[in-house]
């Protein structure tokens, strides 16, 4: 079957964008084609620096015909139906059946030859195409990333005709800009297009090129004993800069290694796209470095080596100048820049987040084994060098650049909390586990996530501008991680405080200024407005003078807290999901209404466990079974509580048995629950399995005798009651 060739040649396409417009090519010619009635074997994109290309197998030469009846509106309804069912089959109003009340319309449609829709396609395609930017060029409409040079497009070996903006399509393409013949490149098909243009030095293929990239980098590394310093993202990023990637080891100046390693990095990384070189015996950076060619030089890539080190060397010359500068500045005159430094309107500057964090850092402290005062220290001192030269240079290094900066001021711990406490920032990046590391990653992340809650600035979508689900991802991953003890929503509430005002300067003392925090903590207004409010008013000893007002303030924090223990439950669900675990499992635990994660994930497993047992999936389907009985009986009233009563007369064995059984399996589950101990508790409830078996076997609930349907409902009712104490096994399925 006919094969599908297209090129699209245009100049220099950003290799961000690359990745992204093969997909879009690929969805979007499967799409229109697919819609045309037409099917295939198998479809590949590729996307390099200047050519997108896709590649259809198995294509046929026509699209089948389209015989099928199409049902329209019924007889009697509005004129407006039956136009619209006219436009959209394309028959007269006289070509319409009715049947039964209804009209129908018969469609019968000769099949289309491929080549027809193909073009049709691919004028579709490319005028809509969602380049994040494009342009336009010439007198012409059309808009693409850079301007569109040549379109190669064949089917079955024949040019397909087709143009676009005065660009024909033909069957010819062009190699390598410099290293190629510098002829159009006569193509027949997709294995003489490769060929031919790999003759011409260039690779179609962005996984070849970034195998040869990598392969390469490491020989010439090693060619003088040196290790080539691995970074993914940069490889991404120059598999889309050259069509022949060519890596060359160039020499840097020595001098420049006295520089933090992340800075001369970073400057070979974000302004040459250059890798770093690192000496293996001692594991640091080399003063080399790899940069990939577009060309092979004569020269064996000496002379492009030198000029890509001068170039270098001025930029290792203004990161030299940004390390100097800073080093005589300091952190207090970077902490009062911060003062002016919004960090949110709504949420107020930088300098009242660093006093929120410190604040939360103290009080956190404790209760991770670090030390308070250090910690309030360390959290204070944390985003100082966001108004350093150098971070605002690389805005990538805050907290790195910070750390070195406080090491030889206020030493190794503190140094290291600053330098780490933005960890975890994303799922593979490690966890913090030194206390007072652990002490300010906390405090900063609680007070992104409250403080953008409290304003009601949450995740929605696919949209989350603050990062709020990585700030709450990694607030689990430090306590699992660190088997910390903290109750989210507990501390939520605290951060709620800190956010108001109130824990820090006074508490209120009237109803009128207790619904002005109340009215601040939900609109999160700014801390200047906060402290206004807090300097006029009078410190107070009991809450009681507060009046109602603090039962108002009280509950906005107490919501803002359930809100955010909620978002916890999604992104626990999301990470132990990832670990194998059921999600409805996180729900049944979490509808307890415990929000010590290190505790939830132990039932979590220990349910999991469980359930994958007969004794378990057998007990869930009997509390279904009594729930959906409970239910059923409390449409009609209230359900029956109290004891349970045995030896009535003629009561079944079972009934009784059950009784004694739901008594021990309390006492036992009460006991496990206690000392933590899930495993024991599962073990509990897996002694229910028998009886409540045996119950339903022989047991009618809805005896026709009122005090023996109480009795049982009742027994119903205690059984649901204890296997809620470990989850709540309605929120699981199956």
């Amino acid at each position: 079957m006919p094969q599908l060739l297209l090129e699209i040649l245009s100049e220099e396409i950003p290799a961000r964008m690359q990745a992204g417009a093969a997909r879009d090519l690929e969805r979007m010619m499967a799409e229109r084609l697919k819609a045309a009635g037409l099917s295939w074997d198998s479809l590949v994109t590729h996307a390099g620096p200047r050519r997108l290309t896709l590649v259809i197998e198995g294509l046929p030469t026509a699209t089948p015909e389209r015989n099928e009846e199409l049902k329209g509106p019924r007889v009697g309804a509005p004129e407006q139906a039956m136009e619209g069912f006219l436009r959209k089959t394309g028959v007269a109003r006289e070509q319409l059946v009715e049947r039964d009340g209804v009209f129908f319309a018969t469609i019968n449609a000769p099949g289309r030859a491929s080549a027809d829709v193909v073009a049709e396609t691919l004028d579709h395609v490319i005028r809509n195409f969602p380049w994040p930017k494009s342009m336009r060029w010439g007198t012409g409409t059309l808009r693409w990333v850079r301007p569109i040079r040549r379109i190669l497009c064949l089917l079955d070996g024949q040019v397909v005709p087709f143009a676009i903006e005065g660009i024909e399509a033909h069957d010819a393409t062009e190699g390598h800009r410099f290293m190629g013949t510098g002829r159009p490149l006569k193509i027949r098909s997709f294995d003489d297009y490769l060929r031919q243009l790999r003759d011409n030095a260039v690779l179609v293929d962005a996984e070849e090129r970034r195998a040869r990239i990598l392969e390469q980098a490491r020989a010439v590394c090693a060619a003088r004993g040196l290790e080539l310093v691995e970074d993914e993202g940069l490889l991404d990023e120059v598999t889309g800069l050259a069509e022949w990637p060519t890596p060359i080891l160039g020499d840097m100046d020595p001098q420049f290694l006295d520089l933090p390693p992340e800075v001369v990095r970073l400057s070979m990384k974000v302004h040459q796209k250059y890798f770093a070189v690192r000496d293996p015996a001692t594991g640091r950076l080399a003063p080399h470095f790899v940069v990939v060619a577009n060309v092979e030089a004569s020269d064996g890539g000496r002379a492009l080596a030198q000029g890509n080190a001068r170039v270098l060397s001025a930029r290792l010359n203004d990161a030299r100048f940004f390390w100097d500068e800073d080093r005589k500045v300091g952190f207090d005159a970077w902490l009062k820049k911060l003062s002016g430094v919004t960090f949110h309107a709504r949420l107020g500057t930088m300098a009242e987040r660093v006093e929120r964090i410190a604040a939360l850092a103290r009080e956190i402290a404790p209760l991770v084994g670090a030390d308070p005062d250090q910690a309030e220290q360390a959290a204070r001192l944390a985003k100082a060098d966001l108004a350093s030269g150098m971070v605002g240079e690389f805005p990538e290094l805050q907290g790195i650049m910070g750390g070195y900066y406080a090491r030889a001021q206020y030493g190794d711990a503190i140094a290291d909390a600053i330098r780490d406490h933005y960890r975890p920032q994303g799922p593979s990046d490690t966890v913090p586990s030194k206390p007072l590391t652990v002490a300010v990653a906390l405090a900063d992340k609680l007070d992104t996530l409250v403080g953008f809650f409290a304003i009601d600035e949450k995740p929605t979508g696919s949209k989350d501008p603050f990062a709020l689900r990585r700030a709450a991802l990694g607030v689990i991953r430090l306590i699992l991680d660190n088997g910390l003890r903290l109750g989210v929503q507990g501390w939520a509430y605290v951060t709620g405080e800190y956010l108001s005002g109130v824990r820090r300067h006074a508490k209120l003392s009237n109803y009128e200024s207790a619904g002005r925090v109340r009215e601040i903590v939900l609109k999160g207004e700014t801390e200047p407005d906060r402290l206004r409010l807090t300097a006029q008013l009078a410190a107070s000893e009991t809450e009681a003078e507060w009046g109602h007002g603090w039962s108002d303030y009280q509950a906005a924090l107490t919501d803002l807290g359930w809100d955010v223990l909620a978002f916890f439950a999604d992104r626990l669900k999301v990470l132990l999901r990832d670990q194998g675990q059921r999600h409805d499992l996180v729900d049944a635990v979490f509808a307890l209404g415990d929000d010590d994660l290190v505790r939830i994930v132990r039932r979590v497993e220990a349910l999991g466990a469980f359930l994958e047992t007969d004794d378990g999936a057998n007990l869930l389907a009997g509390y279904k079974r009594a729930s959906n009985i409970l239910k059923a009986e409390a449409k009609k009233g209230d359900l029956p509580t109290g004891m349970v009563q045995t030896g009535l007369p003629n009561q079944p064995e079972q009934e009784v048995a059950l009784a004694f059984a739901v008594g021990a399996a309390r006492t036992a589950v009460d006991k496990a629950l206690e000392a933590e101990d899930f495993a024991a508790a599962m073990t509990a409830l897996a002694h229910l399995r028998a009886p409540v078996d045996a119950f339903f076997d022989k047991v009618m609930v809805n005896s026709d005798v009122p005090a023996e349907r109480e009795n049982r409902l009742k027994l119903l009712g205690q059984v649901r009651e204890v296997m809620d104490r470990v989850a709540v096994f309605g929120k699981i399925a199956g």
